[in-house]
This record gives C-alpha cells, sequence and structure tokens, in this order.
C-alpha cells in the first residue's frame, strides 16, 4: 500500500469491515471517524470526535480534522494533519515529545470528563429542585 495524499469524505452509519485507502470514514452517530494511516502502512486510525479530542470540518465537498493526527501508538509512528482532504505531513516527535502529548491528551480527558460530571450533577440537582417543588 502507498502513502495517501487526500483523503476523501465518507459518511457512514458504522465503519465498514474493511476501509478503504484514501477515505476518511465519518460516523455522525457514533461520534467517530477512520481512515487507513495515510503513510501506507494499512493500520486502522480512529479519531473520536469531543471537544477533548478531535473534530471534523466538511465544507460540502472536502473535509478537515483537527488537531494532528499521531499514530504514536502505532509502528509507524507517522503525524500528518488532513486540512481539506489533503494530507500535510509533520514532523517526527522525539520520544519526549510524545510522552508529552499523551500525558496533555490525558489532562484533557481527564478535564472534559470532570465538566461531564459536573455538568451531570447540575443538571440532575434541577430536575431535583423540579421535583420538590
Amino acid at each position: 500500500m502507498s502513502a495517501a495524499s487526500r483523503l476523501r469524505p465518507a459518511f457512514v452509519e458504522t465503519f465498514p469491515a474493511t476501509l478503504d485507502q484514501g477515505v476518511l470514514y465519518i460516523s455522525i452517530t457514533y461520534r467517530t471517524c477512520g481512515h487507513l494511516c495515510c503513510c501506507g502502512c494499512g493500520e486502522e486510525v480512529i479519531t473520536p470526535l469531543s471537544p477533548a479530542q478531535w473534530s471534523v470540518t466538511y465544507n460540502g465537498e472536502t473535509v478537515s480534522l483537527a488537531p494532528s493526527i499521531g499514530n504514536w501508538a502505532l509502528a509507524c509512528q507517522s503525524h500528518y494533519w488532513i486540512r481539506n482532504g489533503d494530507i500535510h505531513w509533520s514532523r517526527r516527535y522525539s520520544a519526549q515529545e510524545i510522552a508529552a502529548n499523551c500525558e496533555r491528551d490525558r489532562g484533557r480527558l481527564d478535564e472534559a470528563s470532570a465538566d461531564a460530571d459536573r455538568t451531570s450533577l447540575a443538571r440532575l440537582r434541577r430536575r431535583l429542585n423540579r421535583w420538590r417543588r
């Protein structure tokens, strides 16, 4: 498999059993995107859509995904951006940079989880107050 230079969007409910190279599958239902690694290694890359993880932008023809895709857990450790369907390669990160990036990502997820818990608790309190009235 060769490296991809572009990804075309495919809006799906669920991902197919076998992903095609050059396609960014987008499931709004499951708030997830998936594609084969753009380096050509053939590994599946899954990107959950959430404020603490990735966001997708669709302009009617092409898609962008932010932030970058850092495949630190894959053997290739490829790193790239998906902007308007084009693949923009980034530099390789050192082991220290990868560790720092992973730690920052964990912090964002922890913070988002805490925010969700606070929001759920506030919602529960409002319901309880309405019920008491």
